[in-house]
């Protein structure tokens, strides 16, 4: 897959999650950029083995959206805020502008992988949560792969609303509000002993705030505001993340059982980002720490993650001792709806 066709696909999906501009601004790039600047030339030459999984559209509207965050791209800047009434032509001469006066920050963006830290995925650990909690009632030690910030290390600070029902704190700063189909899981809300995290590149919610908020589209204030909120409570919390492989962190995190605890490991929309090999050497350490498993110290798998069925992404529950596999429903990437499938408990 070539960059054009790669854009072309990812602005589809960015209409799909609610993002006309950020669409436009792919397919403008898709039809308009050309080479002979060093950031074209790499665009355009990018490995067309990687370009998909390398997530190179959100990485190119991230560096825009950090451009005119950081307020080195000021007339960009102004056209973000009147898209709506800006003509392509004269949106695409203040791109192509922005690209070759801010080349070395463009490019410093297109080498990190996405990290969106989407807040609203937490919904999804809430709810599974839950449900897992009232099935063992046991406390919870936390560990999720990709972490990035740490956001979602804290959804127990979040609170799930789904109709008149809330999960979690009544007083919460935020509140998640997915539209929900399916049972409502039950009121079970667990203790949790600790938690920490694993990311390749981990960002801090101060100093990186900027970063972080770049990966979210320009055209929706609401996830921004409740970003900018998750960043001052990881700001005021510190959530551990250790700067590491996910896979490698995870063999060190499994090598000895959590002492009278669930050991509840985690990730969202951050497997595909693996090879295949890491991905098979993640399912073996689980499955060899499962075996081991003890009633008193099980281990929990919780993913969200792409899958061939579609819509949206599979969450999928393994539980050790027993090797259970336990499909709990479907999510939104970016958790506008939940469908949730889980067997009553």
């Amino acid at each position: 897959m070539n960059f054009r066709t790669h854009a072309r696909l990812q602005a589809d999906a960015c209409d799909d999650l609610g993002s006309p501009f950020t669409a436009r601004l792919l397919r403008l790039f898709a039809d308009g950029l050309r080479p002979g600047t060093v950031v074209a030339d790499r665009l355009l030459g990018w490995p067309e083995d990687r370009i998909a999984a390398d997530a190179v559209g959100l990485r190119l509207t991230a560096a825009l959206h950090h451009l005119v965050l950081s307020g080195q791209a000021p007339v960009l800047g102004r056209l973000y805020k009147a898209h709506d009434t800006t003509e392509d032509a004269q949106l695409w001469r203040v791109l192509e502008a922005a690209l070759k006066l801010n080349s070395a920050a463009v490019l410093d963006t297109l080498e990190r992988a996405p990290q969106t830290n989407e807040v609203r995925r937490a919904a999804v650990y809430i709810a599974a949560a839950h449900w897992l909690n009232a099935a063992l009632d046991v406390p919870f030690v936390l560990s999720e792969l990709g972490s990035a910030a740490g956001l979602n290390l804290l959804w127990d600070h979040y609170a799930l609303r789904i109709g008149d029902q809330t999960y979690g704190p009544e007083d919460a700063a935020i509140v998640l509000t997915p539209e929900w189909r399916g049972d409502l899981p039950p009121h079970a809300p667990p203790l949790i002993r600790r938690r920490s995290g694993v990311d390749l590149h981990p960002l801090d919610p101060e100093a990186d705030r900027l970063r972080l908020l770049s990966y979210l589209w320009p055209d929706q204030p609401a996830r921004l505001d409740q970003m900018a909120h998750a960043l001052d409570l990881a700001a005021e919390h510190r959530p551990q993340i250790k700067q590491a492989h996910a896979i490698d962190w995870l063999e060190t995190q499994l090598a000895q059982p959590v002492p009278q605890a669930l050991h509840f490991i985690s990730h969202t929309i951050m497997w595909q980002y693996l090879s295949a090999q890491e991905q098979a050497r993640g399912a073996t350490l689980l499955a060899r720490a499962g075996a081991r498993a003890r009633e008193d110290e099980p281990i929990a798998h919780l993913s969200m993650e792409a899958d061939d069925d579609g819509p949206g992404a599979a969450i999928v529950l393994e539980l050790w001792p027993g090797d259970a596999r336990v499909v709990l429903g479907r999510a939104d990437f970016h958790g506008r709806w939940i469908h949730w499938q889980a067997p009553q408990i």
